[in-house]
């Protein structure tokens, strides 16, 4: 039998990994999952109920071009239904995006650390990343940012708030770096904690985009709307930019039951907005109590807060852990723990109050 194997793509070489959020482990002293931003609430009223009848039919392929989701999703944000593209999440558009716009000898433009499947699928497509360090307050630095532009920058990732810091870009720095960036560079302002954003001052990306035609908005039903296994993502854009994700969308990717679950939560929002609130409240009081702690925290504007703890991370998760709550570490960096159960956030608290101490 021949040695040889098939000829893949160089470009797959050194493709980092993505690290899902370790799960609470079965059967063990885990109870709290605070590692992966999910939604700690069950489905939103009517919303089980909704995917439950939806799932009598997968027998059949689902509705290619999200017909009902679309025109929903058109009246609730005000955009025609030309400029707007479904996918498998917000990172599965983000992919798409890439696709439609980069490939080898070209450039994207990202702050680091972010969103951490904005390299892989940088890389995976054959372009270059260029990441830009974020700034001494853990924002983005749109400045050197926007020095990075060069001849070959296609795309620009502008994650608002920012994960996994928490951290945003307000209004006018925001609004004068869309400005600056030239008008053939698609910026897309990846929106996937939006939802939990209390600052005046940051500004609806849906509402920069329409005057905008190299602006895109990212949005997704994984975090606040608390559908997270069900895969469904959109994005706001100018018709030739959406048309290109109809066209890089993989046939068939969102299921009707997602279709149908995220209409459902669309026509749910006054429970939602509950539901925010109160992750909002408990986001409050767990940044105070660490700071009480005499923690450095970042103002967070998504559900999730960042605690930068450099060589110490690997030692702060795994005394989390075997206290009974899974945090999500980067190693060498910090920790990013997302806002869940009232209990399972205690749990934490009382292992960083500890923790501090040791430093």
């Amino acid at each position: 039998m021949s040695e040889k194997t098939p000829k893949l793509r160089a470009a797959l070489d050194g493709v980092p990994t993505y690290k899902p959020g370790k799960p609470a482990a079965a059967g063990g002293p885990v109870a709290y999952k605070l590692s992966s931003n999910e939604n700690p609430y069950p489905p939103l009223p009517g919303v089980l109920e909704t995917a439950v009848a939806a799932a009598g039919a997968f027998n059949r392929y689902p509705d290619m071009a999200c017909t009902g989701l679309m025109a929903e999703l058109s009246e609730r944000f005000g955009v025609p239904a030309e400029h707007l593209a479904t996918g498998t999440g917000s990172v599965g558009v983000a992919q798409q995006l890439i696709q439609a716009t980069a490939g080898p000898g070209d450039e994207v433009i990202y702050a680091w650390r972010s969103f951490e499947a904005y390299p892989i699928i940088t890389q995976v497509s054959g372009a270059t990343s260029v990441q830009v360090p974020l700034d001494d307050n853990e924002v983005h630095d749109l400045d050197a940012m926007l020095a990075a532009v060069t001849e070959r920058t296609r795309l620009i990732f502008v994650c608002n708030p920012n994960n996994p810091t928490g951290t945003v870009v307000r209004r006018a720095e925001l609004e004068r770096f869309l400005d600056a960036v030239p008008s053939d560079v698609l910026i897309v302002l990846d929106e996937a904690y939006r939802e939990f954003i209390r600052d005046a001052d940051v500004p609806d990306g849906i509402e920069l985009y329409r005057d905008r035609p190299n602006v895109c908005v990212l949005r997704t039903f994984s975090k606040a709307y608390g559908l997270a296994g069900l895969r469904v993502g959109f994005a706001v854009a100018h018709e030739p930019v959406a048309a290109a994700l109809r066209k890089t969308a993989v046939p068939f990717g969102v299921s009707q039951l997602a279709q149908d679950a995220a209409v459902a939560s669309l026509r749910s929002e006054d429970a939602l907005l509950e539901r925010v609130d109160a992750l909002v409240a408990e986001r409050t009081r767990v940044a105070k109590t660490l700071t009480d702690q005499g923690w450095t925290v970042p103002e967070s504007q998504a559900n999730f807060v960042w605690l930068r703890l450099g060589e110490r991370t690997v030692d702060f998760a795994r005394a989390c852990e075997q206290a009974g709550a899974v945090v999500r570490p980067f190693p060498g960096e910090g920790v990013r723990v997302s806002i869940g159960e009232t209990a399972g956030n205690d749990i934490f608290l009382q292992t960083a109050e500890a923790f501090r101490k040791e430093l």
